[in-house]
């Protein structure tokens, strides 16, 4: 980013009901390094915080003793984010460096980008961060069956933490680690580990938070784990992952037309898009990030390693199989430009 003041991060810690994000976010707010950051939830009293409570410096919000301000969400989150930075600006509560989001168990994370990014005031100021995605291994396999909302929240997340392990066995927890694996291959994943890990790097596996240097561009994309089980695709509504693989320069200009285009016409069902592409007329890395119909600017790594050059796209979609994506992408690109037609790699 070029501004002169940083944009600050909006982290998301999201998951089903009972999934443990409470727990993880008490995790976060115990921790030191993250005693200068504003909380938006739901409702005080169900995280908790009442032995940790200075006083009250809002109507709807607290001062923690780690420093933290804690706020309630009332209403829309617009107006919750853009209250917190008229109270920031105005000195009515202290300056935080990122705030983080608790999600309800029923929400879609995904319109939570959208949200910043449409907002004239909003996108001034704030940044989509990483999206923390908990995951009730006791109950994933009913949670996916009954609420489609479950696989968005798997499918955005940038880190998955696999909560209750404890109350399977390993094979129940290697069709857990299996199901996710052919939603999100791409995603960190993390078990209980989570709780005890500094926040500044359980939050650290966005594009948006660091400079990237040319060996992490690509480490970025995250691992590509593939499916061990034959039937895995069964009864997934139709949610699918595959990762698109580009040999030579891509036309930035006419990507992003089609990649737009795409997203209007299907971002519902575009559930996540990021990449890292080499395109014509820049040495630079630029490195894409979007979450249905929302893109991210993009961000640019200063160089390439010099022995790989090549572009990848990695997709979650639902309802939309990767030879579609890709003959949309090559017929539009024919009638405008000279590009290299990926190849197809299925999770």
């Amino acid at each position: 980013m070029n501004n002169k003041t940083p944009l600050l991060p909006v982290h998301v810690i999201s998951g089903f009901l009972g999934s443990g994000k409470t727990t993880l976010l008490k995790s976060v707010l115990a921790s030191e390094d993250f005693g200068d950051s504003a909380v938006l939830i739901n409702e005080f009293g169900e995280v908790g915080l009442d032995n940790r409570l200075l006083g009250s410096i809002a109507e709807d919000a607290v001062l923690l003793s780690n420093g933290c301000v804690c706020c309630t969400i009332r209403g829309e989150l617009s107006d919750a984010l853009r209250r917190l930075l008229s109270q920031r600006q105005e000195g009515l509560i202290p300056a935080f460096k990122r705030i983080v989001l608790e999600t309800t168990g029923l929400a879609d994370p995904g319109p939570i980008a959208s949200t910043i990014t449409a907002d004239p005031v909003l996108r001034h100021h704030l940044r989509p961060g990483t999206n923390v995605t908990l995951v009730d291994a006791l109950n994933a396999s009913t949670s996916r069956e009954q609420f489609p909302v479950w696989e968005a929240q798997v499918a955005v997340a940038d880190t998955l933490v696999i909560s209750k392990t404890d109350l399977i066995n390993e094979s129940e927890i290697s069709d857990v680690q299996n199901l996710l694996d052919t939603i999100n291959p791409a995603a960190r994943r993390l078990g209980a580990e989570a709780l005890g890990q500094p926040s500044d790097l359980l939050f650290a596996s966005s594009p948006h938070l660091q400079s990237f240097t040319p060996s992490e561009a690509k480490s970025w994309l995250g691992p590509w784990r593939r499916v061990t089980t034959a039937n895995s695709h069964d009864h997934l509504n139709e949610v699918s992952s595959f990762r698109l693989n580009f040999e030579g320069e891509i036309d930035w200009t006419c990507l992003g037309i089609w990649l737009s285009m795409l997203l209007n016409r299907h971002g519902s069902n575009i559930l996540r898009v990021k990449g890292v592409l080499y395109v014509m007329g820049d040495n630079r890395p630029v490195i894409l990030h979007g979450v249905q119909h929302t893109i991210h600017p993009p961000e640019h790594v200063e160089h390439w390693p010099e022995d790989d050059r090549c572009s990848e796209l990695i997709f979650i979609t639902r309802g939309i199989n990767a030879d579609r994506v890709t003959d949309s992408l090559n017929a539009f690109m024919r009638q405008v430009s000279d590009h290299p037609s990926p190849r197809i790699l299925h999770a």
